[in-house]
């Protein structure tokens, strides 16, 4: 299936904003994301987890389906949204579209947040809906669509970003380093409905407080 798109729904409590889904992607869950892939109305292809937060009768509905379950211990070193992301992976897709709630706890976002941005998912394009907020990790280039006075925010994560060019923002970047705690790229704006954003080195988390994948 390479070039395509892998959708993976992530546990926890929340819901992410209604956003257009790539007809005929593989869906993938993480545990209890299965129930929210299932209210979306969509078939999940495999489960991954310790299946601990999963309901009875969603496992019921899954397992009916004919779905693969990879069940892991629940003492394990990943996550189950990690343990998503490696199947999802091995698919070898251009693109991972991760769907989840930003309810609950703050460590479990946290971590989602810095999860996404790791250096052994580098090689696809990760997008994100969070709740309300979009995400999108940036590994070389990028172009979003957005809206004109739309926020925006550029993280860096895991080290430095250096050579950070940014086009279409209202206060653009020029070949400029945003290092991880400094809040250089909070608050941003885009100028009209599209921004290219480059990073030469490293890796930058952009996100939309109100945007859509």
């Amino acid at each position: 299936m390479t070039g395509q798109t892998v959708v993976v729904f992530a546990g926890g409590l929340g819901r992410p904003a209604a956003v257009s889904l790539p007809v005929g992607a593989t869906v993938i869950a993480a545990d209890s994301g299965a129930g929210l892939a299932l209210d979306f109305g969509l078939r999940v292809d495999l489960v991954v987890g310790d299946l601990d937060s999963i309901s009875p009768t969603t496992l019921e509905t899954i397992e009916r389906s004919g779905a693969g379950i990879e069940r892991h211990s629940a003492a394990k070193d990943e996550s189950d949204l990690e343990l998503a992301l490696v199947a999802a992976l091995a698919l070898d897709p251009a693109r991972i579209l991760v769907l989840g709630g930003a309810d609950g706890r703050l460590d479990h976002l946290l971590g989602e947040l810095l999860l996404l941005a790791a250096d052994a998912f580098s090689r696809v394009e990760i997008d994100a809906q969070l709740g309300a907020a979009a995400i999108h990790v940036v590994h070389g280039e990028r172009v979003l669509m957005g809206a004109a006075g739309e926020l925006i925010s550029l993280f860096a994560l895991h080290g430095p970003a250096t050579g950070v060019v940014t086009e279409g923002l209202v206060y653009e970047l020029r070949n400029e380093v945003l290092t991880p705690g400094s809040s250089r790229g909070l608050s941003n704006t885009f100028a009209a409905s599209q921004a290219r954003i480059i990073v030469g080195g490293g890796v930058v988390l952009a996100v939309r407080p109100g945007g859509r994948v």
